[in-house]
């Protein structure tokens, strides 16, 4: 061992360098935010409420009752209840969300084939009861219209929703096989 290892141990340098860091920061102002006070915006794409979406033409829901949002939910929070109509079309009779187990993975945005879910950025809600976290059809339709309805709504679903249709175009004619 060599006389600066011996002085470093002896008057524990490595502790006061650390108890100057320390100093040095409790006299520099603080970064906290104070929440109801100072919000910070939401990002574009973010993950929050559900919604479903409304059709900007027909004012109808987009959702089919396919069921692929609710086979790729990891935690098997999404409840739909389909029946046969006139025309032997589904038609979606309930569309249930259970949020307290929804662990906000965004699958079943990804997994519908008509962009017919989507997690809006509104991350501010709270509630009382568990019953106030069901969120059923109406209340997932009243979520699109509260966050998401017009522009704001097609613009997301225009650049956070993949995969379009124009992934799958036919290869040119011009393209030659490999």
């Amino acid at each position: 061992m060599s006389v600066v290892e011996l002085v470093k141990k002896v008057l524990f340098m490595e502790v006061l360098q650390g108890l100057a860091l320390t100093f040095r920061h409790m006299v520099s102002p603080s970064v906290t935010r104070q929440y109801p006070l100072e919000k910070r915006e939401p990002f574009p794409g973010s993950r929050g409420l559900h919604a479903l979406v409304r059709d900007a033409e027909t004012g109808k829901e987009r959702c089919v009752g396919c069921g692929l949002c609710a086979a790729m939910c990891p935690s098997q929070c999404i409840h739909i209840y389909t029946s046969e109509g006139d025309d032997h079309k589904k038609i979606v009779d309930r569309y249930e969300i259970e949020v307290l187990r929804c662990v906000y993975c965004a699958l079943c945005v990804e997994a519908c084939p008509y962009a017919a879910l989507t997690l809006t950025d509104h991350f501010e809600y709270c509630g009382y009861t568990r019953d106030e976290f069901y969120y059923t059809k109406e209340r997932l339709l009243e979520n699109w219209d509260k966050y998401m309805a017009g522009e704001k709504g097609m613009n997301y679903i225009k650049n956070f929703w993949r995969p379009r249709s124009s992934d799958f175009a036919a290869p040119s004619p011009e393209r030659k096989g490999p």
